[in-house]
């Protein structure tokens, strides 16, 4: 099936984020959508590290999902969530536009077919250039617990993994979900020694860390089938500047010990 890419897909838009801030560790946070693909019944957005997915219960903190619902209601439309990427998780997000495309799109999601692939660095080099990951866990409130796998309660997590660049103390790797549970990459880094630089949920002492203000992890690649027409849609979301700024900071420090 020949691929649709967001450049030749029908009303492409021009990335409208906010001016990228001075200091290039803190995450971009705007409330001006940037749209990677649009058609009549989905929409990609390019979600800036800071923006929740979806509502916060109890918060008045804007949303992917509000400003987008916002922004279709002018036109007569709507949007419906698909599935969602950490709060401060930047990258690419998928909505739908009608409760019939979201359940064709969620029943993808379910059989894990879309390719859904990320960028992260993670804290220390690792030694196999690519791989698998297996672990099972089991949420506990909003933490991914490491359990065995004869624990009938928990659930089985997969990703497979390239290096993509060795630093002196970090890797930059480009990770392939295969299933898709909450926290997945940042807990399973996490259980091998191997945590993503700036995620102090799984690794308290990330929250000193200087480079970078958030977890060091961005959706970077997409590729679902259409709803409508089956066709293959692939987004690709552009790097943000914090993240930029980490891999340049490395990659000097890495320089300068040679």
């Amino acid at each position: 099936m020949k691929k649709r890419s967001a450049k030749s897909g029908p009303r492409p838009a021009t990335p409208r984020l906010g001016a990228v801030p001075r200091d290039g560790r803190r995450p971009r946070f705007s409330q001006e959508l940037s749209v990677l693909y649009e058609d009549d019944q989905v929409v990609v957005l390019d979600k800036p590290a800071g923006l929740p997915s979806v509502p916060i219960p109890g918060s008045a903190t804007p949303s992917a999902l509000s400003l987008l619902s916002v922004r279709l209601k002018t036109i007569g439309q709507r949007a419906f969530v698909v599935h969602r990427i950490d709060r401060f998780t930047s990258g690419v997000l998928l909505f739908a536009k009608s409760q019939k495309d979201r359940e064709v799109l969620i029943g993808q999601f379910l059989a894990h077919s879309p390719v859904r692939q990320y960028l992260a660095v993670v804290r220390g080099r690792v030694a196999e250039k690519k791989g698998t990951l297996i672990h099972y866990f089991q949420r506990e409130g909003m933490w991914q617990q490491l359990r065995s796998q004869s624990d009938t309660h928990a659930t089985r997590a997969e990703l497979h993994y390239a290096v993509e660049r060795l630093f002196a103390e970090a890797s930059l790797i480009r990770v392939e979900l295969v299933t898709g549970l909450q926290n997945q990459i940042r807990a399973q880094f996490a259980a091998i020694g191997h945590p993503v630089i700036g995620d102090r949920k799984y690794h308290v002492t990330e929250s000193a860390e200087p480079l970078i203000a958030r977890v060091a992890l961005h959706a970077a690649h997409l590729a679902f089938a259409h709803p409508r027409s089956g066709a293959t849609i692939s987004v690709d979301g552009k790097l943000p500047s914090d993240f930029r700024h980490l891999v340049q900071e490395l990659s000097r420090a890495t320089r300068a010990r040679r």
